[in-house]
C-alpha cells in the first residue's frame, strides 16, 4: 500500500475519485448509488440467516441525554408533550365518556443520534453523486433529485458485522497497531484508541478471524469500541471529536467490494482526526459523491457483538430503513439484526 501524503489531501481525494467513481454505472437517472449492489436474491440470502429468532435494536435512544453539543447546529432532540395524563385527568380534553389520551412531538435534527447519511449530504468540488451539480440537487426545498424517501424500501438484507475492536483488542490479529503512527495502542476490552486508523487489512483480518465473508450487496456493520468507551467514561467529544474510524486508504475496497452500505459506532465514519493535515472527512468527500455509498453513523453495535462472540456466528438478517421524508439528505434509523 503507498503510503499517504499527509501534506496533500486535495491530490489523493482527487486521485481516488477518479478510481474508484461509480458514476453513470446505473444509469444517470440513479439515485440509490450502491443500494443498487443489494437486490431480491441478496435479501433472500440475508432472510434465510434467522436461525434462533433473536432480535437486537441497533440504534442510539433519541433524547435530551444524547452525545451532540451544538456543532454545526447540531442539536438533541427535544421531545414536549401536547397532552399528558394530567391533562385526562382533570378533563382538559373535551373528549366523551372518560376517555383520554396523550400526544407527544419531537424536535430534532436528523442526523442527531443513529442515522444514515444520505445520497445527498456530501459534495465533492460543488458536485454531487453521479455527477451533478450540487445548486441542482440541494436547495432550500430539500434534496430535489437523491431525497433519501428513495431509499426507504431498499435497505434490508444480509448483515455483516466487522468487530475490528474486539479482534484486534483481543490480541488475535497480527500488525494489529495504530496505523496512523499517533503511538495509541489497542484496547484489551474490544475498543480501539481515538485516531486509531482501520484499514482494509485490518477489515479482511477481522472477517477472516470471525470465518465470514463480506461482498456485493452486504450491508456492513463495523465496531470500534469507542460508543462503549463513551457510554463508560462520558460523552466528552463523542460528536465530532477524536476517534478510530476507517482509514482513508480503505476506499478502494469500498468500492471493489461492491457492498451496499456501511455503518459504524462513530459520529464521522472515518478516523479522527484525519490522515491529512487540514483535511475534514476526505474518505466522506470520495464515498458519498463518487462512490455513491450509504453510510451509518452512531449505531449501537455492541449487545449485537456480545452475542456474535458467544456464538461465532457474524451474519444476519439486517432491515434498516430510513423514513421516507421527501428530500432529507439524512434520516434517523433504528436498525433491527435477526439471528
Amino acid at each position: 500500500m503507498t503510503p499517504l501524503d499527509r501534506s496533500d489531501p486535495e491530490g489523493a481525494i482527487a486521485r481516488a475519485a477518479k478510481s474508484f467513481s461509480n458514476w453513470g454505472r446505473w444509469g444517470e437517472d440513479d439515485v440509490l448509488g450502491t443500494l443498487n449492489h443489494l437486490d431480491e436474491a441478496k435479501r433472500r440470502e440475508g432472510a434465510a440467516l434467522v436461525r434462533r429468532g433473536v432480535s437486537f435494536s441497533l440504534s442510539q435512544r433519541f433524547d435530551m441525554d444524547g452525545p451532540q453539543k451544538g456543532w454545526r447546529r447540531r442539536t438533541n432532540p427535544v421531545h414536549t408533550m401536547l397532552d399528558t395524563g394530567t391533562d385526562a385527568a382533570l378533563g382538559n380534553q373535551g373528549f366523551p365518556h372518560g376517555i383520554g389520551g396523550a400526544d407527544d412531538v419531537i424536535a430534532m435534527p436528523l442526523q442527531c443520534s443513529t442515522q444514515w447519511d444520505g445520497l445527498g449530504h456530501i459534495f465533492d468540488h460543488g458536485m454531487a453523486w453521479n455527477g451533478r451539480p450540487a445548486e441542482k440537487v440541494v436547495t432550500s426545498d430539500g434534496d430535489l433529485v437523491t431525497g433519501i424517501e428513495h431509499m426507504a424500501s431498499q435497505v434490508a438484507g444480509r448483515g455483516v458485522l466487522l468487530d475490528v475492536g474486539r479482534a484486534i483488542g483481543a490480541g488475535g490479529l497480527s500488525g494489529a497497531d495504530d496505523s496512523r503512527g499517533t503511538g495509541g495502542s489497542v484496547g484489551a476490552e474490544g475498543e480501539l484508541p481515538d485516531g486509531f486508523a482501520v484499514t482494509e487489512e485490518h477489515l479482511l483480518a477481522t472477517a477472516g478471524a470471525q470465518g465470514v465473508s463480506v461482498g456485493r450487496g452486504d450491508i456492513v456493520l463495523v465496531r470500534t469500541g469507542q460508543l462503549a468507551r463513551a457510554r463508560r467514561e462520558g460523552w466528552g467529544d463523542y460528536a465530532g471529536g477524536p476517534a478510530p474510524g476507517l482509514s482513508f486508504t480503505t476506499a478502494g475496497w469500498l468500492h471493489g467490494s461492491e457492498i451496499a452500505a456501511i455503518a459504524t459506532d462513530t459520529w464521522g465514519f472515518e478516523v479522527r482526526p484525519n490522515e491529512f493535515e487540514h483535511a475534514f472527512q476526505p474518505l466522506h468527500q470520495v464515498a458519498i459523491p463518487h462512490i455513491g455509498l450509504l453510510i451509518g453513523e452512531m449505531w449501537d453495535l455492541d449487545a449485537l457483538a456480545k452475542d456474535c462472540a458467544a456464538d461465532g456466528v457474524y451474519e444476519f438478517w439486517l432491515t434498516a430503513a430510513p423514513l421516507p421524508i421527501t428530500g432529507a439528505v439524512g434520516s434517523p434509523v433504528n436498525p433491527i439484526a435477526v439471528k
